[in-house]
């Protein structure tokens, strides 16, 4: 399991490691925030609730942020 698969299994959402590979891939090359159409979509693909992928985005968006030295929280520097 990856790096951020484990930090999700930490926040009590264990996530398989096709789920994660889309959900990393979504992350990585279509958005860091998504709309709420997209979370649908991305949702949807992996078999999550819309809920669960939202969760995701905010906690890799956290880690992510951490990773590259910004505020845990979306302040006025854009990702």
């Amino acid at each position: 399991m990856s790096a951020s698969g484990d930090a999700m299994a930490m926040f009590g959402m264990p996530l398989a490691d096709d789920q994660i590979k889309v959900l990393e891939e979504n992350f990585t090359k279509v958005t860091k925030h998504p709309d709420e159409t997209t979370l649908m979509l991305i949702a949807a693909e992996c078999g999550l609730s819309e809920e669960e992928t939202a969760k995701w985005f905010r906690m890799r968006n956290a880690q992510w942020r951490k990773a590259e030295g910004l505020p845990a929280e979306l302040g006025s520097v854009k990702d």
